[in-house]
Order: C-alpha cells, then structure tokens, then sequence
C-alpha cells in the first residue's frame, strides 16, 4: 500500500474515534508527527478533501467537514437539512429583478418573450459557501417577491408567505461538473473538487411555478437512495427515499456554463429550498 494511503486510512481511523474534536493539524505538523514528506500528506489530504472528511482551503487551517445528505425520490428542503444539522445558514442575494430569458421561459413552459422573475442567491453554510442559485419564476408569481427578504430565510417558505405558492412536486437532474473560474471562485473551491449541478422544475398542482439551477460543492453534499427488489423476476426495482438529512458536514454565470461530467445521474422529485 503506498504510504499515502497508509496515512490516509489513519486519519480516518483517528476520525472516526474521534481523536481530532474539532481542530485537525495542518500539513507541517501531520508531515513531523508522521515523519512523511508534505507531498505524501498533502496526497492524503486530497483523498480526504474529495470526500468532505476535511475541509482545507487557501490560507486557512484544515477543520472537520459536514456533509449534507439528501435521499432522493421525494420533496425535500436544503434549508430545512441545513437547519436539521444544526447549522447556521445564510445566503447573498446577487440579483432580483424582472428579466427576459427564453430558455428559463421555455422549462416554465411560457411563450419566449414574457418577463419573469429572477433571483440569484450565494449560499453560505456558516462563514463558507456552499451553493450558487440561479432561479426563474413566472412574473404573476414572483413579483411578490422583489421586496422580500431571501437572505434568511428559506426560499419556498418565503414564496408560501409572499405569493401563497407552495410547491407539490416536481421533477430534477443531477449532474457532477466541473465548474467554471467564476463559480470555483465564488464558491471558494479547491480544483481538484467538483461540485453537483442540480436543474429543476417545481410544480405547484400541474403548473409549472420555477425553473432552477443549484450549483453546490461536492464536498459538502451528497445524495443517497434506498431501493429494494420487487421480488418478481424481470419486474423492475423500487426507488425508496425520505427527506432524511444526516451529518458525517458578485456576478456570477448560469450553472448551465459549467462542463457536465458524462454520465448524468437519473432525473428525479424536486427538491424544495
């Protein structure tokens, strides 16, 4: 095994029992503790970075991730998961204004040139981003919301508050891309992590009510499915899912410019912001 390996699965072990709390060494001190070269830790680090074990960023001292973790097939909110793990949350609002856009005015199934509502948003976990929103509404119902306030609070409550529009459902894609510059700055993420682009429709009843993007770091988010065999040869498997969050963790383009990877993950229910 080679020796940043070796280093690798110690530091999970020490993880898991604990050992850290909450402050993690940095390179130099693993690199004496472990009498290894930094290339041999900063390779191990680089394991543990991908799958949000640890989170290290310029200029400042590796610290314990937590991971958001989503269970697909049903409605299901980021906000409301942040909150369940017991972390403080914020977002800055980049835009919000009438646009035209024909692409967001086709998902939304309306003609080309009607105006919409547009929010932009910076989603912030604590002091560190986690996501980008671009968002996309029909202006009978989103111009309820150019005066409100989608810093705090969650997106769809405020929608229920403002337009008394509640999704019902939905349908959405997720994709692991590579972000562009801009986004990877914004979202002050390391190159060798990708993040998920997330595009959706939410319905209330059978109208189309929003056309979203999310683009959200891979390090912080993952999603999980259950599934089980019908017990029928031929017959096909059942996809079970909650809306069960679990901890382990300014212009911006559209989510549509970064690079997808190139096996899509299959489209599934909404999930609620």
């Amino acid at each position: 095994m080679p020796l940043w390996a070796q280093l690798y699965e110690d530091l999970r072990r020490r993880l898991g029992s604990g050992e850290f709390g909450d402050d993690f060494p940095g390179e130099l001190e693993l690199a004496s503790s472990y009498g290894v070269s930094r290339n041999t830790v900063r390779e191990a680090m680089r394991r543990l970075r991908a799958e949000g074990t640890v989170i290290a960023e310029r200029g400042r001292r590796p610290r314990l991730g937590t991971e958001i973790k989503q269970q697909i097939g049903s409605l299901y909110s980021l906000y409301d998961s942040i909150e369940a793990v017991g972390l403080e949350q914020r977002s800055i609002v980049r835009t919000l204004s009438t646009t035209f856009d024909a692409e967001a005015a086709m998902h939304l199934g309306l003609e080309e040139g009607v105006p919409l509502v547009h929010v932009a948003r910076l989603r912030f976990v604590g002091d560190e981003p986690l996501a980008l929103d671009w968002i996309w509404l029909p202006l009978d119902i989103g111009s309820s919301l150019l005066g409100a306030d989608l810093e705090g609070s969650g997106f769809y409550d405020q929608l229920a508050r403002s337009a008394g529009v509640r999704l019902t459902g939905g349908h959405e894609q997720i994709r692991a891309v590579i972000p562009g510059e801009p986004e990877r700055l914004l979202l002050d993420l390391p190159v060798d992590i990708p993040a998920f682009n997330i595009e959706r429709v939410g319905l209330s009843g059978n109208r189309k009510v929003e056309w979203r993007k999310t683009l959200i770091r891979a390090d912080r988010f993952s999603v999980v499915a259950e599934f089980r065999s019908s017990g029928v040869p031929g017959e096909s498997w059942d996809i079970l899912a909650a809306a069960t969050p679990a901890t382990p963790a300014h212009s911006a383009t559209p989510a549509h410019s970064a690079t997808p990877a190139h096996s899509p993950t299959p489209a599934h229910s909404a999930e609620a912001h």
